[in-house]
């Protein structure tokens, strides 16, 4: 489980992951969040009201993401070492860039 300052910490990157990942989020929310004093209790809070998440799931839902997100950065980190891109999307993401 996520805990509050890591959340803050990491925020700029769950905010880019969370439209995805729960559609009822909108930009006017995440902007809320962006002002909030307690980004992850106001987050928190959000999942609750728009999914009605208990506390205890709205965490396990932000955790989740994280552990997702660290995962994938995880492995096309390894492939970009090795040079063959596990996903060739990301692959090509980077070719454009280039």
């Amino acid at each position: 489980m996520m805990n509050k300052t890591i959340f803050e910490e990491k925020w700029n990157v769950i905010r880019s992951q969370a439209t995805a990942r729960w559609s009822l989020m909108a930009e006017y929310d995440l902007n809320k969040v962006d002002k909030a004093e307690v980004k992850f209790d106001k987050f928190v809070t959000m999942l609750q009201v728009k999914y009605g998440y208990t506390r205890q799931k709205a965490r396990e839902e932000i955790g989740r993401l994280w552990a997702e997100y660290e995962a994938k950065n995880k492995i096309n980190k390894a492939a970009d070492e090795t040079g063959s891109s596990l996903n060739p999307e990301v692959k090509q993401a980077k070719e454009r860039a280039s």
